[in-house]
């Protein structure tokens, strides 16, 4: 039995959620301190978020092909 297609797609949103959430703290209290990087956070929020967008779509569209070809 799989998921819906909303199931699928609220489990990849809650998951790279929790994702970018680690992401901003990694990148705000490790990289930029190690690497010597000067982004203001509204910056830091604006790239990461590009990226937390690629990801739900990744994400969504791998669990549905999944979903698929399990039926």
């Amino acid at each position: 039995m799989g998921q819906t297609k909303l199931q699928s797609l609220l489990e990849s949103f809650c998951n790279t959620l929790s994702a970018f959430v680690i992401s901003i703290m990694v990148w705000e209290f490790v990289i930029s301190p190690i690497y010597g990087i000067e982004k203001k956070f509204i910056e830091n929020i604006s790239i990461v978020s590009i990226f937390t967008t690629i990801s739900i779509i990744r994400s969504y569209c791998w669990r549905r092909l999944f979903n698929k070809r399990i039926k």
